[in-house]
């Protein structure tokens, strides 16, 4: 199947995904495990606030750069009791280097005042609830629900959209489509897993600007390969 031809039923599937789809979706997330057998999150953290924390600082910035500020951020402020009282200049300026500083310190004075009001200091652990915390959208909540209490979730971010639509998978922009998308081919236990693997791809490999389709490992299952021939 083309990569036209793909997009062309991805896009026009409103209900079971189409069963090339799935197989396609699936044999990428079996090629990439053996890929990185070992992919898992890259934000260091010890407790679901800590990981919750360093997500949104992982937002407009690099991971590494987060892990950097983090223990910093963590040995003054380590739970969601003393990061809602902290003094916003002095968070600002310990956060600073991650960018979007002034915002990003408001969320997670924001979130903390949440927490602390309304779940009893303790980090939910329902999707439900964690996009009810101010500054907390799905993706977020996915990294923490899927890494902090092991429930499966799909975190859509840059790396998993772009890779998602050139495999075929999706047509969509909007992150809670692809990620409606991407829950129909799935198995839902390889959520958290499915996710990691292709974040890691996506950083290493099937990059935004100059994807290595000559040495990518999955090229023969993407449509959107120089050359392709994909067959379903």
């Amino acid at each position: 199947m083309g990569s036209r031809a793909a997009l062309t039923v991805a896009k026009a599937d409103q209900g079971t995904p189409p069963v090339a789809l799935v197989r396609r979706a699936r044999a990428a997330n079996r090629e990439l495990a053996l890929v990185y057998p070992d992919a898992h999150c890259e934000l260091d953290y010890q407790t679901p606030f800590q990981l919750l924390a360093a997500t949104v600082l992982s937002a407009q910035c690099t991971d590494v750069r987060v892990n950097m500020v983090t223990p910093a951020l963590f040995a003054r402020f380590p739970d969601a009791q003393a990061t809602a009282g902290a003094d916003r200049e002095e968070l600002e300026t310990l956060i600073r280097s991650t960018g979007f500083y002034r915002s990003k310190a408001e969320s997670l004075l924001a979130l903390s005042h949440d927490i602390v009001t309304r779940f009893d200091g303790e980090v939910p652990g329902r999707l439900s609830d964690l996009v009810t915390l101010r500054g907390v959208g799905r993706k977020t909540a996915n990294v923490v629900l899927g890494n902090a209490f092991d429930v499966p979730g799909i975190t859509v971010d840059t790396h998993m959209g772009r890779l998602a639509r050139r495999l075929g998978l999706t047509v969509n922009e909007d992150p809670v489509a692809v990620e409606r998308d991407l829950m129909a081919l799935i198995e839902r236990r390889e959520w958290t897993l499915w996710s990691h693997r292709v974040i890691f791809h996506g950083r290493r490999r099937c990059k935004a600007r100059k994807p290595e389709c000559g040495a990518c490992e999955i090229a023969h299952l993407c449509p959107s390969a120089p050359g392709a021939k994909v067959r379903d």
